[in-house]
């Protein structure tokens, strides 16, 4: 696979993990759902102006685009865990974070 199909991929997982349709990301971001079409398809070789309005559209950071995960299913549970808590403030995410920590604890005792 090449790297805007990669590219293109890791944006329709972004977006699916929001629950949005092309069109709602197309919007956001100021652009034709056709063109978002062809970014995702990796038919497009966009430039990075456009790569930062589907960015802040989407409401992720940059790397996340290049997190190219081989299991799909975990990383679209990652991926919808972080949509969950991105409009969480900091002291929202460090007591998630530390909630997370209790609960992932707990379940390895019961497991050994």
């Amino acid at each position: 696979m090449s790297l805007p199909e990669d590219v293109g991929n890791r944006i329709r997982e972004l977006r699916k993990a929001k629950g949005w349709t092309q069109e709602q990301l197309a919007e956001a971001a100021g652009l034709h759902y056709s063109y978002i079409g062809g970014v995702e398809r990796g038919d497009r070789n966009i430039s990075l102006e456009t790569l930062e309005k589907i960015i802040k559209a989407i409401g992720t950071e940059a790397h996340e685009l290049f997190r190219f995960d081989k299991d799909a299913k975990r990383q679209e549970v990652v991926d919808q865990y972080i949509t969950l808590i991105s409009d969480s403030t900091n002291e929202e995410i460090y007591t998630l974070v530390r909630i997370n920590k209790e609960i992932i604890s707990a379940l390895n005792k019961k497991h050994n």
